[in-house]
């Protein structure tokens, strides 16, 4: 590199008198090895999984950059370099009901509105301001929210502070339910996509259609048995379904990198099984429950293409909610979630049985990113993958050490490391993710819980 500096009071000189003074040049300073600003992440993706972990099997062992993968996380073993394990920060602005609260913090950093302990968030999630960010408006959707197995349990299949987890980027910052129904969806966003489907146009919207008349009948006679308060959750809830119904309407254009995932039978799925949902989970929907790892799947593969279609830049899968009330037969276990994590006493050996399967989702969801050609590079490593939870101990509802885990390569995030921070609030964490996405703000969420963004990611 040449060693020409520049003076500080060096001027541009003309002919004759003419002089102009320079401003401050970087060579004018002291000589620095150049580096090139990382670009900003292009898409973002939010995964949730309920009840936490057992965080003494789930932490790492070792060093920032050279360390073991705990028997929870060992699954995520092959993407390792790919990962950035978030140790030490504390949900500090999830206040209020305890798992309500957990979930509506999570991606907000607010505590909950607390009215009689039915109350959202008083801000918005995360997700949706990166959408407004480099989705909304750019995009065929602004977003894509799905979920498997979700309002089970108190919320009976419908929306709830125990099962929402986004929440729009404008006040009254309202909740966004999300998707449920696998062949919905893959009808509604890949359905264009396949050449000898001549009538598929019409075929989309009958079935659109179909769904809109199924959920309003069962709503309607629901709603004729409830009280006004009642009613008019049913009410939020349908408009929610039909604001997203439309914004699903719109046919993407097809990058090359798009290709139509793998359609499944999920005839034996159930997705509004939570409408016969009761408060403790004695009734039981067990062929839905079997078909939660192949949906699981599907609800991946079509949110991986959603991003790699260019039809959104961010979405979120939600792993049911936060009750967690179905079985898991393929993993040996006849009671829900719930009952192992405090229902029945918390059992700390089902308990990692359940979130070591869903490390092994995880992989599965960053494996296939990876294969994605994007023109030289892959998805994965133009975006930020966030993993959460809305509690970190299952026993004791508590909410520091939380599980947190990114990926991706988007923002210029290092991954291949395991850092810890001494207690920090998990909402330095949101904002950093946004300065990932090129968003200069330092703190989000409730500012009497973010001190700032964290060191250590980039």
């Amino acid at each position: 590199m040449s060693n020409f500096r520049l003076s500080r009071r060096a001027v541009l000189r003309g002919a004759g008198a003419i002089a102009i003074a320079l401003p401050w040049l970087e060579i004018m300073g002291p000589e620095r090895t150049a580096r090139a600003a990382p670009a900003a992440a292009k898409r973002f993706l939010a995964v949730y999984t309920p009840g936490g972990t057992v965080i003494d099997r789930w932490r790492p062992t070792g060093t920032e950059t050279s360390f073991t993968l705990g028997p929870i996380l060992s699954p995520l073993a092959p993407v390792q370099d790919r990962l950035l394990v978030v140790d030490g920060l504390d949900m500090k602005s999830a206040l209020g009901e305890q798992h309500q609260a957990g979930i509506i913090a999570w991606l907000t950093g607010t505590p909950q509105q607390l009215v009689s302990s039915t109350g959202y968030a008083s801000g918005p999630s995360v997700d949706q301001v990166i959408a407004s960010r480099i989705s909304a408006g750019i995009k065929a959707k602004a977003s894509i929210e799905l979920a498997v197995r979700w309002a089970t349990g108190r919320s009976h299949g419908l929306m709830s502070p125990m099962n929402i987890a986004n929440f729009e980027d404008a006040a009254p910052y309202s909740p966004i339910p999300p998707r449920l129904d696998p062949v919905e969806i893959f009808t509604e966003l890949f359905g264009t996509l396949d050449p000898s489907a001549g009538d598929d146009a019409a075929r989309r919207l009958a079935r659109k259609k179909s769904i809109l008349d199924f959920l309003d009948g069962r709503y309607s006679a629901l709603s004729a048995r409830l009280g006004a308060a009642d009613r008019q959750k049913i009410d939020q809830h349908l408009t929610k379904i039909r604001e997203i119904e439309q914004r699903l309407s719109t046919t993407p254009a097809t990058p090359a990198a798009c290709r139509a995932p793998t359609m499944v039978d999920t005839s034996d799925y159930n997705p509004y099984a939570g409408l016969n949902a009761d408060d403790v989970g004695a009734i039981k929907d067990l062929a839905t429950d079997a078909a939660i790892p192949k949906v699981g799947k599907l609800m991946t593969d079509m949110l991986v293409m959603a991003l790699a279609c260019d039809i959104t830049a961010v979405g979120t899968l939600q792993w049911s909610d936060t009750e967690a009330k179905y079985t898991l037969p393929w993993l040996n276990l006849p009671e829900h979630h719930h009952f192992y994590q405090e229902q029945g006493g918390f059992k700390p050996a089902e308990c990692e049985l359940i979130y070591t399967w869903y490390s092994e989702q995880h992989l599965y969801l960053l494996q296939e990113m990876e294969k994605v050609d994007m023109g030289g590079h892959s998805l994965l490593d133009e975006s930020v993958v966030f993993f959460g939870s809305e509690i970190s101990d299952p026993a004791r509802h508590a909410k520091r050490d939380m599980p947190f885990l990114l990926a991706g390569g988007g923002g210029g995030l290092r991954t291949g490391r395991w850092v810890r921070y001494p207690s920090l609030p998990h909402n330095n964490l949101l904002v950093s993710i946004l300065n990932l996405f090129g968003d200069t703000r330092t703190t989000f969420g409730d500012r009497g819980y973010c001190t700032g963004p964290l060191t250590n990611l980039t």
